[in-house]
């Protein structure tokens, strides 16, 4: 090879990874993660494992409790849309109310961005929204990841995983105490939080050929697109209110696997559920999704939730007590179902 045929010299930037980009974007969300700091975070941005002080405070007995999610396909109406400040607000939910279930106050959240290409402001937005839920459940945005993958996402592609991590007295873990005569209060979802999004996006865009940038539905003053985004209630706080005050036996999140296939995973052996649908609001995208796609009531009950985002198992002098508990946290809530005799089964008629 002669010195004339000597090729440049290769850069990360030429392999496609733009580190400036990547420093800018962290630049970029720094208030935003320092927006979400407790009293027990150790130290700021920029090390290599995020501190969190933890002393068990005010228990005898703690458990630490973890989970880890996504936000699935929704990442896809994000992208379409171009509005990405909502879908960090879906990842927290995902996961610290995972932990709430079992009875966990979250006490810090991680987050995993991966990218086609970094866009600072684009990040800038989906931590944004990421570091909103976490003020919002009360837990620490502790650390993160960035990374940017040139040849495996194309350009504008990305994908979110949260871990989340809190505390309960080992007492206190949930389920426990679940018998015939308990109640079933079921807590709003206003729309699909972050399940069965492959389902809806083959029935309303691909095979009744909606647009995102139409009316959601006929008479509807915000787009399609603007309802599929809709950020995930969380629940958390509310159930912590409720631990606090009522005989809670039991919660349910109602995510993939619907109110079916969740509110089973709390029953004992002996005992069934039995759900009554016309006892809450459904949110009208669900008839939306049900009509585009012939798709079966089954199905839609182990699809989605259907509008019930969060279940609570309560005894029966304490339901009157957890409607407005409930309610005076922000969400609306009604009875709908009990637990009788059987053999682990739920039913939803």
């Amino acid at each position: 090879m002669t010195r004339e045929e000597v090729p440049d010299p290769l850069t990360y930037s030429d392999a496609g990874v733009d580190i400036a980009a990547g420093e800018k974007a962290v630049e970029l969300i720094k208030e935003h993660v320092r927006s979400t700091f407790r009293p027990e975070v150790i130290g700021d941005i920029g090390g290599f494992g995020g501190l969190f002080a933890f002393n068990g405070r005010h228990l005898t007995d703690p458990v630490l409790v973890s989970s880890t999610d996504g936000v699935g396909t929704k990442s896809m109406i994000a992208r379409l849309m171009n509005k990405y400040d909502t879908i960090g607000v879906d990842l927290v939910a995902m996961s610290v109310d995972d932990i709430a279930v079992q009875g966990a106050e979250p006490l810090f959240f991680l987050d995993y961005i991966s990218v086609g290409k970094v866009v600072p402001e684009m990040i800038d937005e989906i931590v944004a929204g990421v570091a909103r839920g976490c003020r919002e459940a009360g837990c620490a945005l502790l650390g993160g990841e960035m990374s940017e993958h040139p040849d495996l996402m194309e350009p504008g592609e990305f994908d979110l995983v949260g871990f989340a991590t809190g505390v309960v007295e080992r007492r206190r873990i949930l389920p426990a105490g679940v018998r015939a005569g308990d109640k079933v209060v079921g807590i709003a979802s206003p729309g699909l939080r972050s399940n069965g999004y492959s389902l809806a996006r083959r029935a309303l865009l691909d095979r009744a050929g909606r647009r995102l940038d139409e009316p959601a539905w006929h008479g509807a003053h915000h787009s399609l697109g603007d309802e599929l985004l809709r950020p995930s209630a969380i629940y958390a706080p509310a159930m912590r209110k409720l631990r606090e005050k009522v005989n809670v036996h039991a919660f349910a999140h109602v995510t993939g696997g619907g109110i079916p296939g969740n509110l089973e995973r709390v029953l004992p052996g002996d005992c069934d559920a039995r759900v009554q649908r016309g006892k809450w609001d459904e949110p009208r995208i669900f008839a939306e999704i049900q009509t585009a796609g012939s798709v079966p009531d089954d199905e839609m009950q182990h699809v989605f939730n259907l509008g019930l985002g969060m279940l609570a198992v309560v005894t029966r002098e304490d339901l009157f007590a957890t409607l407005d508990l409930v309610r005076s946290a922000g969400h609306d809530a009604w009875p709908v179902g009990e637990i009788v005799e059987g053999r682990g089964r739920v039913f939803v008629a």
